[in-house]
């Protein structure tokens, strides 16, 4: 199957992408793996590099109401029930723009069974030294208003065996609480959730899954979380189109990913939020846009 892949470099970075699902396949500085790497879409694990749009997370039940009209989904989890992660990680992208550090998709989506809603998504990935950035713009092309809420799915590692010897900074000051990975609706404090790593702490044996929210953003208005290994500091940062963020610990995938690395999930939502749209869930009149950045940097701190 042709699967071409675009290769991005600038100084001691490296990075490669894809027109399939504009997906990141793998992010390296100085040589070492930042962000988990795989070759073709067939050996892709665990969501590993994807874009998520219009919904991360799942949509429970596969079932929503927008503005009085109900929407049915096609279940798309392992179980069957409740659809996930949106629709554009399956799709070709147009590259519209490519240079040594930086490519440009760009994704004309019709809409799906049970989402009616025409969108126009951009996507860069640029390098430079500070490292990758990415930037996302998503507008509304239909006759109508549409929800829109976007994510990405990257797995990062700071070259321990497994994710338990990292040590995690991550200051967002609650979570979501979940039955099953579905949110119950009540919103709860990371330290009465057992899932406070603010002040940084080792991973540890830990099983995380959690959807986080509330970030304490530093005096330039990201946020950072950080992931530190014995050779390499990693920071994966947002700006304030993204008060949200899932940590999984990969408990659940095959070996390659089986708390190898750590997935940090910048989302512009919370899970489930077209049945709790006050969780960051953005409606986009006929022509509005949502634009956000994160990227990641590294150093030896």
């Amino acid at each position: 199957m042709n699967d071409p892949e675009i290769l991005l470099s600038c100084g001691q970075w490296s990075a490669r992408t894809a027109p399939w699902g504009a997906s990141l396949r793998s992010l390296e500085w100085r040589g070492l793996p930042v962000a988990t790497g795989y070759l073709g879409r067939e050996d892709k694990c665990g969501g590993e590099g994807d874009v998520l749009v219009p919904f991360p997370g799942r949509i429970a039940g596969a079932r929503y109401d927008f503005q009085g009209d109900i929407h049915q989904l096609e279940p798309t989890d392992s179980g069957g029930v409740h659809a996930i992660h949106g629709f554009v990680r399956n799709c070709e992208w147009s590259v519209t723009g490519q240079s040594v550090s930086s490519v440009s998709y760009l994704l004309e989506f019709a809409g799906a069974p049970g989402y009616p809603f025409p969108l126009e998504i951009s996507l860069v990935y640029t390098l430079d030294d500070s490292g990758l950035t990415c930037s996302t713009t998503v507008r509304n092309i239909g006759a109508g208003d549409a929800p829109v809420a976007v994510g990405f799915h990257p797995y990062f590692t700071v070259g321990t065996e497994r994710i338990d010897d990292a040590v995690l900074s991550m200051p967002f000051r609650s979570v979501l609480e979940f039955d099953n990975l579905i949110p119950t609706g009540r919103v709860l404090g990371v330290e009465e959730a057992g899932v406070d790593w603010r002040a940084g702490r080792r991973v540890g044996t830990t099983f995380i899954d959690n959807c986080f929210l509330e970030p304490a953003r530093d005096p330039d208005g990201l946020v950072r979380v950080v992931l530190r290994g014995p050779d390499r500091r990693v920071v994966v940062w947002m700006d304030s189109s993204y008060d949200y963020c899932v940590l999984f610990t990969g408990d659940t995938l095959p070996a390659r990913l089986n708390r190898k690395a750590l997935a940090i999930e910048p989302m512009s939502c919370g899970s489930d939020a077209f049945h709790h749209p006050a969780w960051g869930l953005r409606v986009l009149a006929p022509g509005g846009m949502f634009h956000g950045t994160w990227g990641v940097g590294a150093d030896t701190g």
